[in-house]
């Protein structure tokens, strides 16, 4: 390769690395970037050096890329882990700061999902078989019989608590991760899945809009659905990520950004394990009560409070 076409094809490549180590010596150290994207940054940069020492031995760029890889190298060794701290770090700085990363997946994620509720309402509206199609005949017989018998909500009140936490704080977990390893499919593997879930969470409270009894479910639903519909929306969103990455690699070769968005993915779905099993505490132990609906309304706004500032504003105040 000539060494014009060398520099004009890594040139936005190396000026990326200058605004991250730039980002690094101008924040103190929770604040820094991923040390595991550096050590990748530094890898790439030292293979850049040792094909134009092999190549462009005399050359300025030669130069250049050894004097950057001295700074980077300094860089890392600032930035390396204190591992009595790790686990702080990541749930305080690094995991928001990917929150951060995928802002834009999120908002396309939860458009999807949004539309998707759309659909299954007005679906459900418009054909009397749709939510018997999408819930199963089953669990409608079941919500009926309840509702005649004054307990509309009555099946979360039937299994052990301790069995029905486990069973459905993994079931949401799988969920998420099936929703993530989806987005394999260039992005449209977790489009169908949030599709179905939003379609399924439409049809469900249409079920009971037709019925007069939607702000009673919502009452009670949404005590743990407010956390495990916005983390399913955020799994979507680490999904995006990882098709994003194979669609729009950007300066990077298609399968390091593929790399880059797989780690970013994995980083936000195992995020919201913390998010699932608080969701399934609260499925299991709490929907169950009978709660003054101003308790029931609390529940649900500390949870969405929380979400809001933990997903999203937390994220752009530690960016800034």
């Amino acid at each position: 390769m000539r060494e014009a076409a060398f520099i004009k094809r890594n040139t936005p490549k190396w000026r990326a690395y200058e605004e991250t180590m730039a980002e690094a010596a101008n924040r103190l150290y929770a604040a820094r970037p991923d040390p595991d994207e550096l050590t990748d940054q530094y890898i790439e940069l030292t293979d850049d050096l040792s094909y134009a020492r092999t190549f462009y031995p005399d050359s300025n760029v030669t130069k250049y890329l050894n004097s950057a890889a001295v700074g980077m190298h300094r860089g890392l060794m600032q930035n390396k882990r204190d591992d009595q701290n790790r686990f702080v770090v990541f749930w305080t700085h690094e995991l928001p700061m990917v929150f951060r990363n995928s802002h834009r997946m999120l908002l396309i994620s939860a458009i999807f999902f949004g539309l998707a509720c759309f659909v299954g309402w007005l679906s459900a509206a418009n054909d009397n078989t749709f939510v018997r199609l999408i819930l199963g005949d089953g669990y409608v017989n079941m919500t009926l019989e309840n509702i005649k018998k004054g307990d509309p909500l009555g099946v979360y009140n039937g299994d052990d608590r301790a069995d029905m936490f486990l069973r459905i704080t993994f079931t949401n977990i799988g969920v998420s991760l099936r929703t993530f390893v989806a987005g394999l499919l260039a992005s449209f593997g977790t489009i169908v899945m949030l599709f179905y879930n939003g379609v399924m969470l439409g049809a469900f409270q249409y079920f009971f809009y037709e019925r007069g009894l939607l702000l009673e479910s919502v009452l009670k639903i949404w005590i743990h659905g407010t956390l495990e519909i916005s983390a399913i929306i955020i799994a979507g969103s680490a999904g995006l990520t990882v098709g994003n990455s194979l669609l729009f690699p950007g300066t990077y070769s298609r399968l390091e950004s593929f790399k880059r968005g797989t780690k970013q993915g994995l980083k936000i779905t195992i995020g919201l394990i913390p998010i699932f099993v608080v969701a399934g505490f609260l499925e299991s132990y709490i929907t169950r009560l009978t709660l003054p609906p101003v308790v029931s309304a609390l529940i649900i706004a500390v949870s969405a409070g929380f979400i809001g500032w933990y997903f999203i504003w937390y994220p752009i105040r530690l960016n800034k």
